[in-house]
């Protein structure tokens, strides 16, 4: 490169990024030292420095990587951190990515932890799909750990202080020392031998890592995976994480948080039950309130209270439809004889004696032919005139034409 060309400074810390990440040894490069200025992020990420009695080194680890942290760190512990040298753009400033952290000392084992943990990850055995739900109101609790120390005391009690319903099975085993991977692996296998049995508890106090290792056994883990119940694992303290914790079936930060998941709290389940109880009760009498009320809202009622009065009124109405229709017919019976009448006298003023009593009389010839007309007739015709009393016979005499209605 031409050596009189000018970087921005942006250029020539992209230039000795790209250099730093060309070398094999600064990627895949352990450090150890004592942290300093340790911070955890909001984020999730934790930030600190490295330091020895010379030197300082800045590093960061992000979250996916500090997430599986098997211990707390903090300022002044004496740690071993592996990662990745880089340089930080926005500050100019070189610093250590870390991906993996450990205590000063235990080193070799927790490299031992990763890799099984990554193995038995890509296997699967750690999937949410694969847990088992632990029983609401197990009846037979297997008890798997050491049947001496402070554990096993606090876990029986705690069990028999919140479910006295469940018997417990103890399996006497070893936690801690070389013989606690097979005997835990042993131990797990018995439970096909226990019939009726719902849940397992796997329990052991504190330790340090060398103290937890049996937990930290692959044929363990696998062990757990096959057991014919769901296992609860309670082992050392809350910010220790083993094999064992990641393949339960549920993990509980203590013994005792073991026993708390695995059985219900009787007192909490009596103080529902007793709530149950009242809101019921008070439900029910609420409903038997609301009842008497809407029956008493009936009983008031005329229909109910007083059903004579109620069949009286109808009678009484009764009674006086009766007599309306009655009426209404004799009026109508009255009209219709009147309108009879009327035309009884109009028919009967309307017949020919009627006519004849008031001065009229009929003429008819011998063949009964009325006549009504002068045309009828001649001079000589024999005829009958009828009276209103009688008759007479008679012959024409003389003949009279009809005027004209010009009048002649």
């Amino acid at each position: 490169m031409n050596r009189d060309y000018v970087f921005t400074v942006r250029q020539i810390t992209r230039y000795l990024k790209a250099l730093l990440a060309q070398d094999a040894t600064l990627q895949e490069v352990a450090v150890r030292g004592e942290i300093a200025d340790f911070v955890r992020h909001s984020s999730g990420h934790v930030y600190f420095t490295l330091k020895d009695e010379f030197s300082q080194l800045r590093c960061v680890m992000f979250r996916e990587e500090a997430a599986s942290l098997s211990f707390a760190p903090e300022s002044g512990a004496d740690v071993i951190a592996r990662g990745a040298i880089t340089i930080y753009e926005a500050r100019g400033q070189y610093q250590l990515i870390v991906r993996e952290l450990t205590s000063a000392g235990v080193g070799d084992l927790y490299l031992a932890f990763e890799r099984l943990r990554r193995k038995l990850a890509e296997e699967g055995l750690f999937d949410e799909s694969k847990k088992r739900p632990i029983p609401a109101f197990p009846r037979r609790i297997a008890l798997i750990t050491s049947p001496v120390g402070a554990a096993v005391h606090d876990v029986l009690t705690t069990l028999r202080g919140r479910w006295p319903a469940a018997s417990i099975v103890l399996i006497p085993t070893p936690v801690s020392g070389p013989g606690a991977a097979p005997g835990i692996v042993r131990s797990l296998g018995d439970l096909t031998l226990l019939e009726g049995l719902d849940v397992a508890l796997l329990v052991r106090g504190g330790g340090s890592l060398e103290e937890l290792a049996g937990f930290n056994d692959e044929a363990v883990a696998r062990a757990i995976a096959s057991a014919p119940v769901p296992v609860v694992t309670g082992i050392g303290h809350e910010t220790d994480f083993t094999i064992a914790d990641f393949v339960a079936d549920r993990r509980a930060p203590t013994p005792t948080g073991a026993a708390i998941a695995a059985t219900p709290d009787r007192h909490a389940l009596l103080h529902r039950v007793q709530a149950f109880r009242r809101g019921l009760a008070d439900r029910l009498r609420r409903l038997v309130v609301g009842y008497q009320r809407e029956l008493a809202l009936l009983r008031a009622r005329p229909v109910l209270c007083r059903p004579r009065l109620v069949f009286t009124d109808h009678r009484q109405r009764l009674d006086e439809a009766v007599e309306t229709a009655r009426r209404a017919l004799g009026e109508c019976v009255r009209s219709l004889r009147d309108r009879l009448l009327r035309a009884r006298e109009r028919l009967g003023a309307l017949r020919p004696q009627a006519v004849l009593a008031r001065g009229y009389s009929l003429t008819r010839l011998p063949d009964g032919t009325v006549v009504r007309s002068v045309r009828q007739v001649r001079v000589g015709t024999l005829a009958e005139v009828v009276f209103a009393e009688g008759a007479a016979g008679v012959t024409v005499r003389d003949v009279t034409p009809p005027r004209r209605q010009d009048g002649t």
